[in-house]
């Protein structure tokens, strides 16, 4: 029963929670960004490089034999995991900057209130020079 209690405090904490919505989230932004590069960029690198189709770009090692398929080296899937990777890494770039930006003009805009001891000083101040 003791392990069972020490699981439920370490599943409950607050990390493991946001790690868990973290992970379900950048799924779900993996597929965006995926379709994004297969549906968005690489058409458009593919009409730039005439007509040229990465995915389908392979090193054929050993032709197929009658039932045996072919063995290949299919770099041009390699390709795309490269272009998919760099778009997600500046997208989440971007994204981190965005919210970084905010969070210091949310910083400077609001200075914090002075703590106690801070009015107290200044109110002696202001006693002092009257």
């Amino acid at each position: 029963m003791k392990i069972l209690q020490e699981f439920k405090e370490f599943a409950m904490r607050g990390n493991v929670v946001d790690l868990a919505v973290g992970v379900v989230i950048g799924g779900a932004f993996g597929k965006i960004v995926s379709s994004a590069v297969g549906d968005l960029v690489m058409p458009i690198l593919g009409v730039l490089t005439g007509g040229a189709n990465f995915s389908d770009l392979k090193l054929v090692l050993r032709p197929a034999v009658a039932q045996v398929p072919a063995v290949t080296l299919n770099y041009g899937a390699f390709i795309q995991a490269c272009f998919d990777f760099l778009i997600i890494a500046f997208a989440i770039f971007a994204m981190i900057k965005t919210i970084n930006t905010i969070k210091k003009a949310e910083a400077a805009a609001a200075p914090p209130p002075p703590s106690a001891q801070e009015v107290l000083l200044m109110e002696i101040r202001d006693l002092l020079r009257k």
